[in-house]
């Protein structure tokens, strides 16, 4: 890639106070499947609030990564931390009970349901419904209205009754987002949200995602540089399954050894 990259100015350093807690912290990870080495051992602390992105060459392990984290698979070896709790190996659902949620980058919604259906969908476990075959999901108040409460928040309220298969490409992404924001998780995985978007769609989108993850720890794969910059605090590049540079978007931007492996040669 050797697009030249337009950044904005460095966001002003925060002052100097108490460390902030990590949010997510992995020590010496990594991943082989069979003989093969994917995840070399990544080290990396991303605190509380904080919105991290993570880029690298296609084939760097960004997925498997995501994949690690949310609990999919079980790293070879090395230490992932959720707000300070073990939680390598352990069942994506239990992961996610812990206040961590995952969108991915084939778009993951139930078409036939309406888009406020698929929106309660993820509210109902963090309200503490669990399964109840006798119980009218529709006659649960506070689950339907929280609903309503995501859908004005990612700007699908018109669309609320229509089923989720005939919406565009970017509202469905939009709905994904919704639905992983929806159960009040702390911690955010967005693999290439805005993966396939027009420019128009992506600034939405951009808009979106800094609108729902507030207050909250994002962490994000994204190819779209422009996308990157704008939204991240901080950012990891990622090349062959091991972290060469974390830093903040100016730093990562001019980084020599950043830009022969991902960024390009070319002047910026």
């Amino acid at each position: 890639m050797a697009e030249t990259i337009a950044v904005a100015e460095p966001r002003s350093a925060p002052a100097a106070g108490p460390a902030v807690p990590c949010a997510l912290e992995l020590t010496d990870v990594h991943k082989s499947f069979g003989a093969t080495p994917i995840i070399r051992g990544v080290s990396l602390a991303i605190a509380r609030g904080e919105r991290h992105a993570i880029i690298g060459p296609n084939g760097a392990g960004k997925s498997t990564l995501f994949n690690l984290v949310s609990g999919r698979i079980a790293p070879t070896r090395g230490s992932i931390r959720l707000d300070g709790e073990e939680i390598a190996g352990k069942r994506a659902f239990r992961i996610a009970r812990r206040g961590l949620a995952r969108s991915f980058q084939v778009t993951n919604i139930f078409p036939r349901l309406t888009v406020h259906e698929n929106i309660r969908c993820g509210v109902l476990w963090s309200l503490g419904y669990r399964y109840d075959f006798l119980r009218r999901v529709d006659r649960l108040r506070d689950a339907n209205e929280a609903a309503d409460r995501t859908l004005e928040q990612i700007r699908l309220t018109a669309r609320r009754d229509t089923p989720a298969g005939v919406l565009t490409y970017a509202e469905q992404r939009a709905l994904e987002i919704g639905i992983t924001v929806a159960g009040g998780a702390k911690l955010i995985l967005l693999d290439e949200p805005t993966a396939g978007m027009s420019r128009h769609e992506t600034e939405n989108a951009v808009e979106l995602i800094r609108s729902v993850t507030h207050d909250r720890t994002l962490v994000m794969v994204e190819h779209d540089m422009g996308v990157v910059f704008d939204l991240a605090d901080r950012i990891s590049v990622l090349v062959y399954g091991q972290v060469i540079a974390t830093d903040v978007p100016a730093r990562i931007h001019d980084d020599e050894a950043v830009r022969s492996a991902y960024l390009g040669d070319s002047d910026a």
